[in-house]
């Protein structure tokens, strides 16, 4: 078996058997168009087939397998948008990581990356418990959600151009849905910044010209269609080079999302 097939009862899929599936670019926008909630985005998200570059790779890597995990069954489909139906803090990443999300069905789960995140995630009240293994393990987000920017994982950490382009109505329509209670937007890393500056676009913010060089801690206020307030906050990404190397710590997330909750509540 090369992917979980949806509805089979992998714990927390979204999807079910007659879930829509994308196959084109031009399919995943105007499916995305026209989703009106975020649990049902997240289905299509996750049986999405428009890049067949990513689903060959995702398919592959959840057949050979790592050996570490030899005996586990791999996900092997697109990681949905997870965490709160009505988000106030959105965190975005890049794409999933081939023997993290990519086997265990949740973003950010399931690599050192991932544990450095949810760990600092539990410290400031984000998250109900301080690591994240796989899905249905129990954690819950606390007013937050998170997503990434490819929702496959692709070879060697880096999505093709086309690739990013076609994923991208996929986040601009979790934000235009999550928008009406939205305050932050966290982007881990520099390609999710740029990632997100059409996807917020699209969803209706005004994005400012020029935008905004990405750094450890940059803030931008956005302001939506309707009015809102939102902020975007810049991350570096938890990554091993940047941990083992000091270039982010344990304090340096934590008192980035310590300022997300506080502009949460303004």
């Amino acid at each position: 078996m090369t992917h979980v097939p949806p509805g089979s009862g992998w714990p927390e899929d979204p999807a079910r058997p007659d879930t829509p599936v994308a196959r084109t670019p031009d399919e995943v926008r105007e499916l995305a168009s026209r989703i009106p909630d975020l649990g049902g985005l997240a289905a299509a998200q996750s049986v999405c087939r428009a890049c067949p570059r990513l689903v060959e790779w995702r398919e592959e890597v959840a057949t050979v397998k790592r050996r570490a995990f030899a005996t586990e069954t791999y996900w092997g489909r697109p990681i949905a948008g997870w965490g709160e139906e009505r988000p106030q803090v959105l965190i975005v990443g890049l794409a999933p990581a081939a023997h993290g999300g990519n086997r265990t069905g949740r973003i950010f789960t399931g690599d050192r990356s991932g544990d450095w995140l949810f760990a600092s995630l539990y410290r400031t009240g984000l998250a109900a418990q301080e690591t994240s293994v796989r899905a249905g393990d129990g954690q819950r987000l606390i007013g937050a959600r998170t997503a990434a920017a490819v929702r496959c994982a692709p070879p060697a950490n880096k999505p093709e151009p086309a690739e990013r382009a076609a994923c991208s109505p996929w986040l601009a329509r979790e934000i235009a849905l999550a928008s009406a209670d939205l305050r932050v937007v966290v982007a881990l890393g520099g390609f999710a910044w740029q990632a997100l500056w059409p996807a917020l676009g699209e969803a209706g913010y005004t994005v400012p010209r020029p935008r905004p060089s990405f750094g450890h801690g940059a803030e931008v206020e956005l302001v939506s269609s309707s009015g809102t307030r939102t902020w975007l906050l810049g991350c570096y990404h938890p990554s091993q080079q940047n941990t083992f190397t000091g270039r982010v710590t344990a304090r340096m997330l934590d008192d980035l999302f310590t300022r997300a909750n506080a502009l949460r509540t303004l």
